[in-house]
């Protein structure tokens, strides 16, 4: 069966596959975007995805969409943007279309492209840092919140003509996207402030409130401190992106030097116009279902557990956001002060 050379699937078409999808066909790519949500997918093929920008006005672009089972033909290039906890599913439904010289690009929060390379192979594999804010407000329907880093690049940090081609197709997402040679390094950091943005959904406040509130700034510290040293013994140094620098949470870096990082963490994340809370805390109080703590949080631990590296703020995070997709525990500033006293 012949590939279609030119198509992109976008498999997801939620937060963030939803806005690749549509600025890609608004850039004249020809795009099919798959999606489980067969509601979702009507929606689009019946009047396009609306787009709602930071302030508020919207634009429908036109797009075709199905569902996996509804999937027929083989494709060269699929931006794989499912949650984390839905990648291996994922991607063993997308590899019956996967053309033998094709690749996936994992869209996605956490490590997952060692998940997709798993289902299809190393040499299949392409990864990337996505940064731009977005949420999936209902069928048809995503509401995008502001621009941020977004890099592409290969597993192995390889220059290739795929990787540059993929990271070229996002630049219709934003012109600054861009190839990169430090692929883990930037998903390690994205880690960090994944591990962050977990923190800030256990209360109430917007991002920048708790990111901004002096008395949080040790728990911010630790989260970040942790995951860069599970980072370093495995290998991957990480790299500097949106305000985070990993250099001012390493062993030895001071608390004026994270103070100054999270001020920068928290001044990006203020661009974020359209979404100042964030998806975690959009699952947990929105859509009650489970968050993406598996893979994206419990990946630390997993990482961390051969070198013998402790992580107890991490390890404080899981079990509170496990608790609040239980319904056992509520939103409260109080969750935090919890996590810290685990270094009292």
């Amino acid at each position: 069966m012949a590939a279609n050379e030119e198509v992109t699937v976008v498999w997801g078409g939620g937060a963030i596959g939803g806005v690749v999808a549509a600025r890609l066909a608004q850039a004249g790519h020809p795009v099919l975007m798959v999606d489980v949500a067969r509601e979702h997918v009507e929606a689009v093929n019946a009047k396009g995805l609306e787009i709602v920008g930071p302030d508020g006005r919207s634009e429908t672009i036109a797009l075709c969409a199905c569902v996996p089972e509804d999937m027929r033909g083989s494709y060269r290039q699929v931006m794989l943007s499912v949650k984390g906890q839905h990648t291996a599913e994922a991607t063993r439904a997308i590899a019956p279309h996967l053309a033998a010289d094709g690749w996936v690009l994992a869209l996605q929060n956490g490590l997952t492209e060692q998940t997709i390379a798993r289902e299809v192979g190393r040499e299949r594999t392409l990864g990337a840092l996505v940064n731009f804010a977005s949420d999936y407000i209902g069928p048809g329907r995503i509401q995008f919140g502001g621009l941020g880093s977004l890099q592409v690049g290969e597993i192995d940090g390889r220059d290739t003509p795929r990787s540059r081609k993929a990271a070229e197709l996002l630049q219709c997402v934003d012109p600054t996207a861009a190839w990169t040679g430090q692929l883990l390094g930037y998903k390690w950091s994205k880690v960090a402030l994944g591990s962050v943005l977990f923190t800030t959904a256990q209360a109430n406040d917007t991002i920048v409130e708790l990111l901004s509130a002096p008395e949080f700034e040790p728990l911010w510290r630790a989260l970040c401190t942790e995951v860069v040293a599970v980072a370093r013994a495995n290998g991957v140094e990480p790299a500097p992106f949106d305000g985070f620098a990993p250099e001012a949470f390493a062993a030895g870096a001071s608390a004026a030097q994270a103070r100054e990082r999270i001020a920068a963490m928290a001044e990006h994340c203020r661009r974020w116009v359209g979404k100042p809370r964030s998806g975690v805390w959009r699952d947990l109080a929105v859509r009650k279902r489970r968050t993406e703590l598996d893979p994206q949080i419990t990946d630390v631990v997993a990482y961390a557990a051969p070198h013998g590296i402790a992580t107890p703020t991490i390890d404080r995070l899981i079990v509170q956001i496990r608790e609040m997709e239980a319904g056992t525990r509520g939103f409260d500033r109080a969750n935090l002060f919890e996590m810290m006293a685990v270094h009292a």
